[in-house]
């Protein structure tokens, strides 16, 4: 397994629309490998589309709150971590 860096965390969780708010530390940009993790979450994906203020976005900044589908359900407050190379 590569690298893991802390990014982020998880802020909220729409069950509806399988979408996580996650308020970022680090750059991030679609095509990343990701992984949520915490004590009832372990889910990897890509990143596939994000959002702010309901418009898409390409990368995003540390500072920023980004709207994210997820592949599982994840849980507020868990970390986010960014996975090199899995």
């Amino acid at each position: 397994m590569g690298e893991k860096k802390l990014i982020g965390k998880v802020t909220h969780y729409f069950s509806e629309i399988g979408v996580a708010v996650v308020e970022l530390s680090a750059d991030l940009k679609n095509g990343d490998s990701i992984s949520i993790e915490g004590p009832g979450t372990n889910v990897k994906q890509a990143v596939e589309s994000m959002q702010i203020d309901h418009k898409p976005v390409e990368k995003a900044g540390s500072g920023q709150a980004i709207g994210m589908k997820t592949a599982e359900k994840v849980r507020e407050n868990e970390g986010y971590i960014r996975i090199e190379g899995w």
